[in-house]
C-alpha cells in the first residue's frame, strides 16, 4: 500500500483547510470521509422533501468565513464562491408587535434602537478586525492588536457575561437582540462564552462583509476548497469510515477533523495515557434539533423588516431566551425553544424552485434528546408570524439524538462540538501548549474541538497544519492564494515552501 505524507481524517472545512494548506506545500495527501458527499458541517444536499430544493445541512450563514485570515487569503471571491450580503444581518422579533433589526449600516441600527443606540455602538460599534484576532486566534499565541480595543472587547464579555449584562440597557429591544446572538453559543445565559460569541458576531454584522449566505448553499465553500486541493493533488476517498487504527492507511501523519472522542476511539491504547485521559475529560455541549421546511411563500412575519433578515432568532425577550436556555442546561425541553431560522431566498433567488423555497431552523434542547421539534418550532415562529402553518409544504426534524448520524463530530447533537465554558475555551481540548497535538507524535486534531473553536472559518485545519509542517522540516505556511496559471486561469501548483 502507498505510503502518503498525510491522511486526513474528516473532510469538514477545517479537514478541507488543513489538506489544501499541506497540499500547497507539496505534500501528499489522501483525506477519508465516512459520508458520501464531503464538507461536513459545510455541505448543501437534496433532502428529498421538494423537487430541487436544496437544504444547507448545518451551516448556512457565514461571518465567520467572511472574517477568517484563511479564508481571505484564499480568497473566495476569486474562485466564483459569491457571499450574498442581506440589508438586515440578523432580526430579534419580539412580543407585541416590536422587533430588534441589526441593519448591516450600524448608525441605522443605532438610530432604531433609541435610547440604548448609544450603548449598542460602544458594545459592537467598533472595527471588527481586534475582535478577530482576539477571538480567532490560537489560545496560546498573544494576537497583534489595538491594546486599547482588545481591553473594550474584554470589558464588553466581562459586562455581558455576568448579572451587570442589563446594567447599562433602558429598553427590551437591544438587550434582545444582542442575547439572541449569544444563544449561537448554546450554553446558560449570561455567559462569558455566550458573551465572546455575541460580541464578535455582533461586531462583524456591521461590518463590509455582514452575515453572508453563499450563492447555492454553504456547499459552494466545500467545492472551493475541494477544487484547489485536487488541483494541488490531493485525493478525497468518500464512504470510508475509520472506526480503528487499521481503517488508517500508512502515512507519515495524521490530521483528525474529529472529536477527542472520535480519536481515543481510533487510536485505543497507542495514545499515551496521560493523553488519552486529557482527551476523554473533554465535556460535550448540549444540543440542536433540526427542521427542514419548504415553504410556498415567505415567512409573514409580523414586523415586515424581520423579512430582510438573513437570520432570525426566534426566542423572544432577554429574560425569556435566558429562561429557555437554562431549562435546557438542566436537561429539560423549553416550551418554547431559543430557535434559528434562515431563509437563503432573502437574497439568493436561486434557492426558489417554482415558487417554494427552503426554511433552515435550530432548537436548542438538551444533549441526546429524541423530541421532534416541529411542533414547537412551528408554534414558536407562529408567535411572530401568524398564519405561518400556511405557508408549510412540508418539513422533517432530525432529532439531537440522530445529528451524529450525518456528522459524528455533533455528539449528542452538540454542534460545537465541544460545550461552550470559559474553561474550554483556553483549554480546548486539553490543557497542552500545543492545542492540535494529540500526545502522540505524528497524530494531530483539527475540529472545532480545537481552537479557536466552531464556525465555518478554517482556522483550526490552518494552524494545525503549521504544526503538521514541521514534521517535514516546512518552516513557513504555504500560501493558498489563488494562483493563475500561463493561461491566466486556474490554479498552478506551488513548489514546496522551507
Amino acid at each position: 500500500m502507498t505510503r502518503r505524507d498525510v491522511v486526513v481524517v474528516g473532510s469538514g472545512p477545517n479537514g478541507l483547510a488543513a489538506a489544501v494548506t499541506l497540499a500547497r506545500a507539496g505534500l501528499g495527501v489522501l483525506v477519508l470521509e465516512a459520508e458520501p458527499t464531503v464538507g461536513g458541517g459545510a455541505r448543501t444536499l437534496d433532502l428529498g422533501l421538494a423537487d430541487g430544493i436544496t437544504h444547507d445541512v448545518c451551516s448556512a450563514v457565514h461571518p465567520m468565513a467572511w472574517a477568517s485570515p484563511f479564508f481571505q487569503e484564499f480568497d473566495l471571491a476569486a474562485r466564483g464562491v459569491e457571499l450574498l450580503v442581506p440589508e438586515v444581518s440578523y432580526a430579534q422579533p419580539l412580543p407585541g408587535g416590536r422587533a430588534g433589526i441589526a441593519f448591516r449600516d450600524l448608525e441605522r441600527t443605532v438610530e432604531a434602537l433609541g435610547v440604548d443606540g448609544p450603548t449598542w455602538r460602544s458594545l459592537v460599534g467598533g472595527a471588527a478586525d481586534p475582535a478577530v484576532r482576539v477571538a480567532l486566534g490560537d489560545k496560546r499565541s498573544i494576537p497583534v492588536v489595538d491594546p486599547r480595543a482588545a481591553l473594550r472587547f474584554g470589558l464588553g464579555v466581562l459586562e455581558q457575561g455576568t448579572r451587570a449584562w442589563d446594567r447599562r440597557f433602558v429598553d427590551e429591544v437591544a438587550p434582545a437582540l444582542l442575547t439572541g446572538v449569544a444563544a449561537h453559543a448554546i450554553s446558560p445565559l449570561p455567559s462569558f462564552a455566550a458573551a465572546g460569541t455575541a460580541l464578535l458576531l455582533a461586531t462583524l454584522a456591521h461590518a463590509e462583509g455582514g452575515w453572508p449566505i453563499p450563492r447555492g448553499g454553504s456547499g459552494a465553500l466545500v467545492a472551493a476548497l475541494r477544487a484547489d486541493l485536487e488541483a494541488h493533488d490531493g485525493l478525497i476517498r468518500t464512504d470510508h469510515r475509520v472506526r480503528r487504527f487499521a481503517d488508517l492507511p500508512p502515512a507519515h501523519c495524521y490530521v483528525f477533523d474529529t472529536t477527542p472522542r472520535t480519536l481515543v476511539e481510533v487510536l485505543g491504547d497507542k495514545l499515551p495515557p496521560r493523553a488519552r485521559t486529557a482527551l476523554d475529560a473533554f465535556r460535550y455541549g448540549d444540543a440542536a434539533a433540526k427542521v427542514d421546511f419548504v415553504l410556498d411563500g415567505p415567512v409573514p412575519w409580523t414586523v415586515r423588516e424581520v423579512g430582510l433578515a438573513g437570520t432570525v432568532h426566534v426566542g423572544g425577550t432577554r429574560a425569556e431566551m435566558a429562561r429557555a436556555e437554562g431549562d435546557v442546561a438542566r436537561g429539560e425541553h423549553a416550551g418554547l425553544p431559543m430557535t434559528l431560522v434562515s431563509d437563503p431566498t432573502v437574497v439568493d433567488g436561486t434557492r426558489l424552485v417554482d415558487g417554494r423555497r427552503p426554511l433552515w431552523t435550530y432548537a436548542h434542547v438538551p444533549a441526546g434528546s429524541d423530541v421532534d421539534v416541529t411542533e414547537a418550532v412551528t408554534r414558536h415562529i407562529e408567535r411572530y408570524a401568524p398564519g405561518f402553518r400556511d405557508v408549510v409544504v412540508t418539513s422533517r426534524c432530525t432529532q439531537a439524538s440522530r445529528m451524529s448520524e450525518h456528522n459524528q463530530n455533533y455528539v449528542d447533537g452538540d454542534i460545537s462540538a465541544g460545550a461552550a465554558s470559559i474553561g474550554q475555551l483556553f483549554a480546548r481540548p486539553t490543557r497542552r501548549w500545543d492545542p492540535y497535538s494529540s500526545g502522540r507524535d505524528g497524530v494531530y486534531l483539527c475540529s472545532a474541538s480545537t481552537p479557536p473553536g466552531p464556525g465555518v472559518h478554517g482556522l483550526g485545519g490552518w494552524y494545525a497544519a503549521k504544526r503538521v509542517l514541521r514534521e517535514f522540516g516546512i518552516t513557513r505556511l504555504p500560501s493558498v492564494a489563488p494562483e493563475l496559471s500561463r493561461s491566466g486561469s486556474g490554479s498552478a501548483s506551488s513548489p514546496r515552501a522551507r
